[in-house]
């Protein structure tokens, strides 16, 4: 798809959707920095077919809840491939255990709230900083800008209750303040942001709960009456990099099959 291949980073990246996002893209002629939390040998699988699809490619082990863990990832891709041109938050964790909101722990809380919503909040503002260092001519308005961006992967569960997992929802709220903050900000130097909302994705983490919205869906929660792929949410995501939302940043693209749309 492209002349000269882009750097690509994509978080929690060697399962579910981001296993989705970063294959797709791999396909798509460009260089995938793949990070996640388990150890190179414990996803050897997922590494070969991310590097037959594009041998350039990487995947380093990386909890973007941790600081040092962030530095020495964006240290690595810079040694490596001297910029980023785009950079994926993907990454996220649901709660060990659902639980009523009346009895959501603090340690619960905390833990997706640190991974979910501090770890993407942080990471983002050190991808930022380093794009920004990167891009010629930033302080010129006058100077041409090279096109990057940020996305950052959400849920329907940003504005949908579910009292059972509220810390899941409250970090997934915090996502889309995120994304319109760092639009407001970036978007100076040339840099959108935008926020993909997934719908159900049949992936490891809806297994536990796949019957369930199986049946829902076949009862009509859904006008697209199919539970999503992987793929539903890559494609999107492969339509900004290939620049074809230029003007637009701060944007919310659903990827649900119509969820959020009021019906009567």
């Amino acid at each position: 798809m492209f002349n000269n291949k882009k750097v690509v980073i994509v978080t929690g990246a060697s399962r579910g959707i981001g296993r989705g996002i970063s294959l797709t893209l791999a396909e798509n002629n460009c260089i995938i920095v793949a990070v996640g939390t388990r150890g190179k040998n414990e996803v050897r699988d997922y590494i070969k077919e991310l590097t037959d699809k594009s041998p350039e490619s990487i995947y380093i082990t990386a909890d973007i809840s941790n600081d040092s863990d962030c530095d020495n990832l964006i240290n690595e891709v810079e040694k490596r491939f001297g910029d980023i041109d785009f950079h994926v938050n993907n990454a996220g964790i649901a709660p060990s255990v659902r639980t009523d909101i009346l009895e959501t722990s603090r340690e619960s809380f905390d833990r997706l709230l640190d991974v979910n919503l501090k770890g993407t909040f942080f990471l983002t503002q050190k991808i930022a900083k380093f794009m920004i260092k990167n891009i010629v001519g930033h302080d010129d308005p006058g100077a041409p800008q090279i096109q990057k961006a940020i996305i950052n992967i959400s849920s329907i569960s940003a504005y949908t209750s579910s009292v059972s997992r509220p810390e899941y929802c409250i970090s997934k709220a915090g996502i889309s303040m995120i994304t319109a903050l760092f639009a407001d900000k970036l978007a100076e130097y040339g840099i959108n942001v935008y926020e993909i909302r997934p719908g159900i994705i049949q992936t490891d983490m809806t297994a536990g709960v796949i019957e369930k919205y199986n049946k829902l869906i076949k009862d009509g929660l859904l006008p697209i009456d199919r539970i999503g792929q992987p793929k539903d949410v890559a494609k999107p995501v492969l339509a900004i990099i290939l620049g074809l939302l230029p003007y637009s940043t701060g944007e919310i693209i659903n990827a649900d099959g119509g969820f959020h749309m009021k019906r009567l």
